[in-house]
């Protein structure tokens, strides 16, 4: 019998080996020996993913890694799914949120993390994936009668089209009834308070700690 601990560390290498099967293959063993979903994706897969991103930062690993390393992560998540979902509909969900990472922008690794997070919170996340176009974002926001509206920036190029979101919304009529969070590597506090977002997200934690707070 695989203990816990085993199969969490077998989940976090799949992340750092690019491993998709691997990966999926920890996440149905954690499921099937009865580990709790959630410890499995905030202590092996997540953990894994924030190390490739300390690595990418350094210098050590390049992008082509971090998108390999974030599919083994959703090929994990993908088995977990029904058995988190299952766990989320024991508990009212607290509210929805529609999250993207922003048009012109393919890096999708924390904003897949807050997402798996905020659904494991009992959010219901509408993930909208990466290089999302604006409209995308307020029709989404309309169809699923959204409270937050998550845009993730990471490319100091692709930050100003959050300014345009928050427009868009205005214009559509629909910016009072949701709050807007931003994050990304490139956007601060000073970027939130600027262009008049609601939330600043530092990190997955913090984005999900000020989410919980607000509902």
């Amino acid at each position: 019998m695989t203990t816990k601990e085993e199969i969490i560390a077998k989940a976090k290498a799949a992340i750092l080996d690019f491993d998709e099967d691997e990966a999926a293959e920890a996440a149905q063993e954690g499921l099937d020996a009865g580990v709790d979903p959630v410890d499995l994706i905030q202590d092996g897969f997540t953990v894994a993913m924030n190390e490739a991103g300390n690595k990418f930062e350094a210098g050590e690993l390049f992008l082509p890694h971090l998108i390999a390393a974030s599919e083994a992560m959703t090929a994990g998540i993908n088995v977990l799914t029904p058995a988190l979902e299952a766990k989320g509909a024991e508990t009212e969900t607290k509210g929805t949120v529609v999250i993207g990472t922003i048009e012109g922008d393919i890096h999708s690794i924390g904003k897949d993390i807050v997402a798996t997070m905020l659904k494991i919170a009992g959010f219901k996340v509408v993930d909208l994936g990466r290089d999302v176009a604006i409209g995308a974002y307020v029709e989404a926001a309309k169809e699923n009668n959204a409270d937050v509206v998550g845009s993730s920036a990471l490319m100091t190029t692709t930050m100003v089209a959050q300014i345009q979101l928050e427009e868009k919304l205005k214009e559509a009529g629909v910016r009072d009834s949701v709050k807007t969070m931003v994050g990304g590597a490139p956007v601060t506090k000073d970027w939130a308070d600027k262009i008049g977002a609601d939330i600043y997200g530092e990190n997955a934690n913090d984005a999900v700690t000020k989410l919980n707070e607000m509902f």
